[in-house]
């Protein structure tokens, strides 16, 4: 037809060359190992169907035939291409900010030669099954180990609750004992896939998770859970075969797995974020326990001693109100309620037996008072602690304002003040409560609660990781109410602040006009710490700024903020520029000045940092001439004990020269001491010489 314009040759050939777009997708999928898909059938179906065209052109009528299938195919592939390329984008990913302070995470690299990749027939199973058998170690720090924890309490609860139950109440045991084993041997089950569970849980030793089976083992055989638990699984439902399915008094063992039940509990309320509610249920739950075996006690008691044989024992279950299971229970239930909590009166014990139990009732009862008042008491007060240390510095405020006779207007800003603080949660110290934490960790809190302030922060954007965390340490909280000013101009400037929340106005001398607003993630205040060489205000404030309403700000001190940036010099750079330029922009800096920075100190600042280090002089002084005294005293202490003890070794050595001449005289040796056994006549003044030198030398 004239005028139509012919379309161009689309080839088999022209069909299988790619573009760039489609080659960086496909390098891009060639690089991920993800296995195949529903997706990646359908894709590659649709593939197959928009290479069918046979004619290899197009026509007028072209979305009558197998060309607008094509189309329409080709079309829907490279839309699914792009949007699989835009997922792989747009991956979950740690935050820039984020990743700059905490490095990159370690992630475990693919084994190259991995034992897991089934061979061409698939016969591999039995080797990957066993491979990860011998890798099956479980943290107890995961998640998936707190849910373990979670299913073995159930089953031990299960057994505490249920075995006492049936063992006194027959009728429960009766009526659905088929029940009653599946949910046993169910139980039972988990106890042996629990003792499987121990013998691959790792420890932490020197700081590393403990991953040798040998270790493993040996560690958890050598405590006494191991022995707790090898009881609470021994079979002993074989009796079953002599005394009937009718006897769960046999399964009394299972009960001895309540470690695993206490160790839910623990980490429970270590978990939970409503510790105090929790540890009110865990107590009521201990107390139902005891009210329940209470209960199943007094019932077999009962039945031991006969239904309805005296007035305290059950009544007899031949009387239609008492022949039902269920108010024989409640019954029971509702008399070791009360007799544990001693708030009622039952009919009096009549035998021995009956007033030993109910003796012994009334202690436990004694007992279990003392604990829920003693440990409900606590949980109310811990719950409220915050609230009463809260109100005791509202009530001194007020106290101090009504001594000093404080203008009603100042008091009620200051109550206002106080009201705003716990109505949004400010009230808390975080100082207070993160000073137990390591500086790391604190820092690591503190951006995450602060990140989106912290983003908007271009100091901080642009800092280093390393001064991120000196900087993020240093911020103090401070709250100002509506009208307040933070700075006024011509003030001497000694912080600098930060807005996390709120907005503030940058307003003229008459506190009306309004140059410009300010809200969360400025900063302000640095231009008069900064110390820049040529300011013409000096270390003065530039601009009035005071708050349009209630604003939570973070505050830097000058002194805090020269201790960081000491050794950052890139960060005091980037500091100066920006202050040189704020200053340039409002005509306050002199260019002909020589330029200083953070380096340059005032006489003011140099003096005080010259007391402040002869303060620390004078304290090492003092502590050198202590030390100096010291020292000085126990060697005379040492001297003196020398000498002593020299005098006393002379004065011995004297008594035994006269003690040897007396005795000589008496055998009538020579008084003259000529007498010598060594044939030395001199030998007496040869010694006498040779003590006297070596007294001398001493």
């Amino acid at each position: 037809m004239t005028g139509q314009v012919p379309e161009r040759d689309r080839s088999p050939h022209n069909l299988s060359v790619k573009t760039t777009l489609e080659e960086e997708i496909e390098r891009a999928e060639s690089k991920l190992s993800r296995e195949p898909s529903v997706c990646d059938d359908t894709s590659s179906e649709l593939q197959r169907v928009a290479a069918l065209d046979p004619d290899g052109r197009s026509s007028r009528n072209s979305f009558q035939r197998n060309g607008a299938i094509s189309r329409l195919v080709k079309l829907v592939v490279r839309l699914r291409e792009w949007a699989h390329r835009s997922l792989l984008e747009e991956e979950e990913r740690p935050d820039s900010f984020l990743e700059r302070f905490r490095g990159p995470e370690l992630r475990t690299a693919p084994s190259c030669n991995s034992i897991t990749q089934p061979d061409a027939n698939g016969n591999n199973t039995k080797g990957i099954l066993r491979k990860r058998w011998e890798l099956f170690i479980v943290s107890p720090s995961d998640d998936a180990y707190y849910r373990w924890l979670f299913v073995i309490a159930i089953a031990v609860l299960y057994n505490w609750f249920l075995v006492i139950a049936r063992a006194c109440f027959d009728k429960l045991q009766v009526s659905i004992y088929i029940c009653w084993l599946v949910l046993d041997y169910l139980s039972d089950t988990v106890y042996i896939l629990d003792s499987f569970v121990r013998l691959r849980t790792g420890f932490l030793e020197q700081g590393l998770l403990v991953k040798d089976h040998a270790k493993l083992r040996d560690s958890y055989i050598r405590t006494l859970q191991f022995k707790l638990d090898v009881v609470s699984i021994l079979p002993t439902d074989l009796v079953y075969i002599y005394t009937g399915i009718h006897t769960p008094q046999l399964r009394f063992n299972r009960l001895l797995r309540f470690p695993r039940m206490f160790e839910f509990f623990d980490r429970t309320e270590t978990r939970t974020n409503y510790p105090n509610i929790f540890r009110i249920c865990n107590l009521v739950l201990y107390i139902l326990v005891i009210i329940h075996w209470n209960a199943c006690i007094y019932y077999a008691i009962s039945k031991s001693l006969g239904f309805g044989s005296d007035t305290w024992v059950f009544p007899n279950i031949s009387k239609p109100e008492y022949s039902s299971l269920t108010r024989s229970y409640v019954y029971c239930l509702y008399w070791s309620t009360l007799t544990l909590t001693t708030i009622g009166e039952m009919p009096a014990p009549v035998r021995d037996e009956e007033y030993l139990f109910v003796v012994f009732d009334f202690l436990v009862g004694v007992l279990i008072f003392a604990t829920i008042v003693g440990n409900v008491g606590s949980m109310i007060a811990n719950m409220n602690a915050t609230r009463a240390e809260f109100q005791a510095r509202i009530d001194a405020i007020k106290h101090y304002m009504h001594f000093r006779k404080v203008s009603r207007e100042l008091e009620t800003r200051v109550i206002k003040w106080f009201d705003y603080l716990w109505t949004n949660k400010k009230a808390v110290d975080e100082q207070e409560v993160l000073k137990n934490l390591p500086n790391k960790l604190r820092a690591e809190i503190a951006i995450n609660v602060h990140l989106e302030t912290l983003k908007k922060v271009r100091i901080f954007q642009d800092c280093e990781a390393g001064l991120l965390v000196e900087l993020v340490l240093k911020l103090r909280p401070q709250v100002f109410s509506p009208g307040d000013y933070i700075c006024r101009k011509g003030d001497i400037g000694k912080e600098m602040y930060i807005i996390k929340e709120g907005k503030l106005a940058v307003v003229a001398d008459d506190g009306v006009t309004q140059y410009a607003l300010l809200t969360a993630g400025s900063c302000f205040g640095e231009i008069s710490i900064l110390n820049i060489r040529g300011s013409k205000m000096g270390n003065r404030r530039t601009a009035n700024i005071r708050s349009l309403g209630y604003s939570d700000l973070f505050c830097l001190s000058k002194d805090d903020l020269m201790e960081a940036v000491t050794e950052y010099p890139d960060a005091k750079t980037v500091l100066e520029d920006r202050g040189r330029e704020i200053l340039k922009k409002e005509g306050l800096l002199d260019e002909n000045a020589e330029r200083g920075g953070l380096q340059k100190e005032d006489a003011e600042e140099k003096v005080e940092r010259l007391e402040s280090s002869l303060d620390t002089l004078q304290t090492r002084f003092a502590r050198l001439l202590t030390e100096y005294t010291d020292t000085q005293q126990r060697l005379k202490q040492r001297i003196t004990l020398l000498e002593r003890n020299l005098n006393q070794t002379d004065c011995g050595a004297e008594a035994n020269d006269d003690t040897d001449a007396t005795t000589q005289i008496a055998s009538g040796n020579d008084p003259g001491g000529f007498g010598s056994t060594n044939g030395s006549p001199h030998r007496n003044d040869v010694q006498t010489q040779d003590r006297n030198s070596q007294t001398l030398q001493h």
